[in-house]
């Protein structure tokens, strides 16, 4: 399938009173024409600043894209000119945000915060752009979307509000659209529902996803590939069927270790990942994982794996093969063997 974005080498990082914080540290990674690429990892591993570094959100200062390529549709991202990603930030390539409360203008109705992309991108006049809206909204199954148009944000339930995110995004029928956590704010209804509307307008647009989020649970019914985070580094990738199979990196078996599963008959204990994140404003020269890995040898301490096949579109980063390592899991220990 035809390559949409292409991501090569890309670092961000920040450059604060404390030192300079290395966020995200030469990741690649590509997505096809209508697939969805789920990236996974726990708050600081650098999935948010990863993807806003592509339409180039980051402010600077303090941040800086210090290097790498991001290829959409022929074009480098962080070459062009600002009014010239303008005209593809938010028409060909749209991002839903964690939190629409901060997200959408409290002082403005939705109706014309839908409206203004469609008149600035697709040079609708007013009225065009309403009869759109009313559609986007109706689409993304909100009741009453005429009238809705002229209400608050506040006005809409948190649920309602990521609804009307969703709609934006979708305004100018996006090549691309970049979830950061849509869900993370919402009770495991809404989200089910959310993840089943986006699921749903993918499979009639045709658009490609890239959904940011935490819990491996929530990307295993969308995503056809998964890319996991640690540290600003990409630590494995596999199509998403193969990451559940078979985890070939420490710390993707501890991020599905800590899932609640309700297919194990009586209720085992979740096992936690010991230990804290990295210090990000210092480069690792080992494995930056190590210190919390229960697998970790001398090497891991001394050098910082490459992300290398491990096997049929699979990659990971990581010197020892977990997957020859049996471990026993009962009433929330573990042993290795």
């Amino acid at each position: 399938m035809a390559k949409l974005l292409e991501v090569k080498n890309l670092k961000t990082q920040f450059f604060t009173q404390d030192g300079v914080v290395h966020a995200v540290n030469g990741i690649s990674y590509a997505v096809d024409k209508g697939e969805t690429v789920a990236i996974v990892g726990e708050s600081g591993s650098g999935k948010s600043v990863g993807v806003m570094s592509l339409i180039r959100l980051i402010p600077q200062p303090p941040g800086k894209i210090v290097d790498g390529e991001v290829w959409f549709d022929g074009q480098d991202l962080l070459k062009l000119k600002e009014d010239e990603l303008r005209g593809i930030r938010g028409n060909r390539i749209a991002m839903i945000f964690q939190d629409p409360m901060t997200s959408l203008n409290p002082v403005l109705t939705v109706g014309r915060q839908i409206t203004e992309a469609l008149e600035l991108h697709l040079n609708m006049n007013r009225e065009q752009s309403r009869k759109r809206a009313v559609q986007l909204l109706e689409m993304v199954g909100i009741p009453g979307a005429d009238a809705r148009l002229d209400d608050y944000p506040h006005q809409f339930s948190g649920g309602m509000r990521q609804r009307v995110m969703i709609a934006m995004g979708l305004s100018c029928n996006p090549q691309l659209l970049i979830a950061d956590e849509p869900t993370t704010a919402l009770d495991v209804t809404i989200q089910a529902q959310i993840v089943d509307l986006v699921t749903r307008l993918k499979e009639e647009l045709g658009m490609a996803i890239i959904w940011i989020t935490h819990d491996l649970g929530v990307v295993a019914g969308m995503a056809q590939r998964v890319l996991v985070m640690y540290s600003g580094y990409i630590i494995e990738e596999a199509q998403v069927e193969d990451i559940y199979a078979n985890p070939r990196h420490p710390y993707t078996l501890g991020l599905l270790r800590s899932i609640p599963r309700l297919d194990l008959g009586r209720q085992k204990r979740l096992i936690p990942i010991e230990g804290l994140p990295p210090d990000l404003l210092e480069l690792p020269s080992q494995c930056p994982f190590a210190p919390r890995c229960a697998f970790s040898i001398e090497k891991c301490w001394q050098e910082n794996p490459p992300l290398e096949p491990v096997g049929p579109n699979h990659r990971a980063a990581c010197w020892v093969d977990i997957s020859n390592v049996k471990v026993i899991v009962s009433e929330g220990q573990e042993t290795s063997q």
